[in-house]
């Protein structure tokens, strides 16, 4: 559900951190190079929309460019076999009960401070967004949204993702702070590939991620 708080939207999620690896998620897009806030969550028009979620997430990642094709707001949905908008194709997969993740470049979410950003993939069905590099901000606003933000910890292994690949991250059953996480990707030629994912997480917000979001663990107090 989606609650005003300050003017802010914050959203409560069902627990998704539940010790549990996350097995064959479907890659969404991989984002080729700058995917800023706004390339995120577009502003302009769209701010109207900023006090209902649900509308304002058909902005998702809409001006971001796809690697597979070079173009914005068209992805291969292995649903349908057919090429659509980002958000669509989104909640498509989560009608499907298809979790996603978004694979992007250097310095993902620099730009503004924007928490629809990282609002809108966690209510479109998304679980983990593994990039190059981050902006701080932005990785701290997936982590309380309940998200897995993750980096490559070999920059070069973002070559190795494949559109149309089904992405696991496994070591979750003993998440901690400081210890790498594993990466399997299975290519739909079925060959596979395996590296190793940094995190910046926390004890507190390791918290976060088994609650669901932080403010699902607040209601736990």
């Amino acid at each position: 559900w989606l609650r005003l708080n300050s003017s802010k939207a914050v959203v409560s999620t069902q627990s998704t951190g539940d010790g549990q690896d996350y097995n064959d998620l479907q890659l969404l897009i991989k984002v080729k190079g700058k995917c800023t806030t706004d390339h995120i969550s577009a502003a302009g028009p769209w701010l109207k929309f900023r006090g209902h979620l649900n509308n304002i997430s058909n902005n998702f990642l809409i001006t971001a460019t796809n690697s597979e094709n070079g173009e914005m707001n068209s992805i291969k949905n292995v649903v349908s076999g057919e090429f659509g908008p980002v958000p669509g194709t989104a909640r498509d997969y989560k009608a499907a009960g298809i979790g996603w993740v978004v694979v992007g470049d250097e310095n993902y979410g620099e730009g503004s401070s924007r928490e629809h950003a990282a609002l809108e993939p966690r209510h479109l069905g998304g679980k983990a967004i593994i990039v190059r590099s981050f902006a701080r901000i932005h990785e701290t606003n997936l982590k309380k949204q309940g998200m897995l933000p993750l980096t490559f910890a070999d920059p070069a292994d973002y070559e190795k993702v494949q559109p149309g690949d089904k992405v696991s991250i496994l070591g979750l059953k003993e998440f901690a702070p400081g210890v790498p996480l594993t990466c399997k990707l299975t290519h739909p030629d079925g060959s596979s590939d395996e590296f190793s994912l940094n995190h910046s997480f926390n004890e507190n917000q390791i918290g976060w991620f088994k609650a669901g979001s932080a403010l699902n663990k607040m209601a736990e107090k």
